[in-house]
């Protein structure tokens, strides 16, 4: 969803004409340092939301799997080129966990606008191509944003958080084996108004989600029926709305810092954790031969070595322009991210 616009206190008194939205505080900036190949769909808001598999044992051979919502599932390497596409329409949001042996990709499917779905996948990480296992309907309402956390029970292997525009995230358990996955909802969470972007932080059961126009949601997980607690206003100066992706740079065992798309303004909101404490904002700006980023929708950021060309880790951003009529996914060395802390 993108909001381009913000009404002003006095545009609303007058009926003024709305002026562009852009935060007042200062804003760093960085360059990228790939990109990937631009998604098929030409001429529309296509690409939207990366996940990435770090390949432990070879990192440079890592991947990134990527939504096209009109037309399916990318996953690139490193070097920005596809390794393989899935066609599926209505794929929104897409994340990815390692259980029992495989890769399981999970996406939002919203083919059908009345009932929401989880479309589920296996990741071969030598070929990059994916295969379809499931796909699972998960309540009512139109599904959208999406994201996956670890097995809280015995017998799951990973838990799946489903939003739909009016604001529910529906939490369920994923079961069986990777290769014939089931689903059974567990229970419902909600913001006030459309959510999108979430991220689990699998260290200290925490699903943080982005309510597009008014800000970042903390949930802790332990509870029987977390209410959630606004962590983070989108009130024009850290985020100006609408809040898209949200990502989690790990350190230690509840440290690091949570990142969020400020699509409003093309730009980004780092918060330290675990306080939510804000630190700084960035923009992704042209330089090197690559276009900056703009319109930001889905962002990943993975830590670790990720091979000679991403040794601090790897950024992963959205680009909702990317020069005629396309789009596509940006890459950034992680260690550039760490420097803009104070």
């Amino acid at each position: 969803m993108r909001y381009p616009f913000i009404l002003t206190a006095a545009a609303l008194v007058s009926g003024c004409a709305s002026v562009p939205a852009m935060s007042p505080w200062p804003t760093q900036q960085i360059t990228a340092d790939t990109e990937t190949e631009a998604v098929v769909t030409t001429g529309e808001d296509a690409a939207d939301d990366p996940a990435i598999w770090r390949n432990a044992a070879a990192p440079a051979e890592s991947l990134i799997v990527a939504t096209d919502k009109k037309a399916g599932l990318y996953v690139y390497g490193l070097d920005g080129t596809v390794k393989s596409f899935a066609a599926k329409a209505g794929v929104n949001n897409v994340d990815l966990i390692e259980v029992g042996g495989a890769v399981l990709v999970g996406a939002s499917d919203r083919a059908d606008p009345l009932q929401p779905h989880v479309a589920l996948y296996t990741l071969d990480t030598g070929s990059g191509a994916l295969s379809a296992v499931a796909r699972l309907p998960v309540g009512v309402g139109e599904g959208y944003g999406f994201c996956m956390g670890p097995g809280r029970a015995d017998g799951e292997l990973a838990r799946a958080y489903l939003n739909t525009k009016d604001g529910l995230i529906v939490e369920a358990a994923i079961t069986g084996t990777p290769y014939a996955p089931t689903l059974g909802r567990l229970r419902e969470m909600r913001v006030p108004s459309q959510p999108e972007g979430c991220v689990v932080d699998g260290r200290t059961g925490m699903l943080y989600v982005g309510e597009e126009a008014a800000g970042i949601w903390r949930f802790d997980l332990s509870q029987d029926a977390p209410s959630g607690t606004l962590v983070a206003a989108a009130d024009g100066m850290a985020i100006v709305p609408d809040v898209e992706g949200l990502t989690i740079a790990a350190e230690g065992a509840d440290a690091g810092f949570l990142i969020a798309s400020s699509q409003g303004d093309n730009a980004y909101a780092l918060f330290r954790l675990p306080d939510m404490a804000y630190l700084t904002r960035f923009r992704v700006v042209d330089g090197g031969g690559i276009d900056g980023t703009s319109e930001t929708d889905g962002i990943a950021f993975h830590a670790g070595d990720f091979g000679p060309a991403f040794t601090g880790g790897l950024f992963v951003v959205q680009d909702g322009d990317n020069g005629a009529g396309t789009q596509n996914f940006k890459l950034i060395e992680g260690a550039k991210l760490r420097a803009l802390v104070p």
